[in-house]
């Protein structure tokens, strides 16, 4: 991550804002997770994993979850050039913050955390990453609105912002005042040709699970009921593109092609729905009936579904 910068023009300019740029971007750390081979989220998400965080706190860093899921190590690169350890405090599976806590002293500015429900469509904002104004980029707020993952994942309303930061894991987007007011998560491609966009977690979801985070290292509510299923969306069908292995969809044999027609008789036709109507059925380990069409037959199939944190290995500190 040392040796990339963000096009010149693309870079924000310190007079462009009523607030200490520099300053703030003092604030954003550099962050690089070593995973065990044998980590469930291994295959997926790779054994080693770089991106950026923000500090939100004295030595509390706030960054996207999948960059420090099942971490072993976390090293994390500072403003001032050190290179300090960190350990995995927390991950909410249902925004996707992960917080981590900085295992050294530090000295180092911190972001206020601000409401990304004033953010409007238009609004100039920066994409901070570590390194300073050359690893950032002036973007701005181009939507706000529904956004469902493959891996069993919805916002309500998700930020999207205009260029997009081309190192988006963790960046933090900064308004008007210096505040935060969400995190990059994805880089998505816009339709006919338009050029990508980010999509960023809102500040907002934080708020009310920070103290459970720290606390407890995950929200203090029940686990949502979960498959281990990928799936996509065509022609207003939700199709199956892959599941995850050990998790309760592949031992109940549901196979990439499989189409979801129904969740406990309930039809859905995109992943929101799909999603939605699952999370309904009550807590983790809740039975999840579906109707599922395969190779011209339409079938019943009940899964148990489960907690996914029990598949996923527990940070330890060093």
């Amino acid at each position: 991550m040392s040796d990339w910068k963000v096009a010149e023009a693309a870079q924000p300019k310190r007079e462009h804002y009523s607030y200490d740029l520099d300053a703030v971007l003092a604030s954003m750390v550099g962050i690089r997770s070593v995973i065990p081979e044998d980590a469930f989220t291994a295959e997926t998400l790779g054994t080693e994993r770089a991106g950026h965080g923000v500090l939100i706190g004295k030595g509390l860093v706030l960054t996207i979850g999948y960059l420090i899921t099942e971490a072993e190590r976390i090293w994390l690169t500072l403003s001032d050039g050190r290179v300090v350890e960190g350990h995995a405090l927390a991950y909410d599976y249902e925004s996707g913050f992960g917080l981590v806590q900085v295992l050294a002293k530090i000295d180092l500015p911190f972001v206020p955390i601000g409401q990304s429900a004033r953010a409007r469509v238009g609004d100039a904002v920066v994409l901070a990453g570590a390194g300073g104004r050359a690893c950032s980029v002036a973007s701005q707020v181009v939507a706000k609105q529904e956004f469902a993952g493959y891996w069993e994942y919805v916002l309500d309303e998700a930020i999207f912002t205009e260029p997009a930061h081309p190192n988006w894991g963790g960046t933090a987007m900064i308004g008007s005042k210096g505040e935060l007011l969400g995190i990059g998560s994805l880089q998505l491609e816009q339709s006919r040709g338009k050029g990508h966009v980010n999509m960023i977690v809102p500040i907002d979801l934080l708020v009310p699970v920070l103290d459970d985070l720290m606390r407890l290292g995950r929200p203090d509510r029940p686990a949502r009921p979960w498959l281990g299923v990928f799936a996509t969306e065509v022609e207003d069908q939700v199709v199956v593109v892959g599941v995850a292995e050990r998790g309760p969809a592949h031992r109940a044999d549901l196979r990439t092609g499989d189409v979801i027609l129904a969740v406990d008789d309930n039809e859905v036709s995109d992943l929101a729905d799909f999603y939605r109507a699952m999370w309904a059925l009550g807590n983790a380990g809740v039975e999840v009936p579906l109707t599922v069409f395969r190779d011209g037959d339409t079938f019943d199939v009940t899964i148990n579904s489960t907690d996914r944190t029990k598949l996923l290995k527990v940070p330890r500190i060093h």
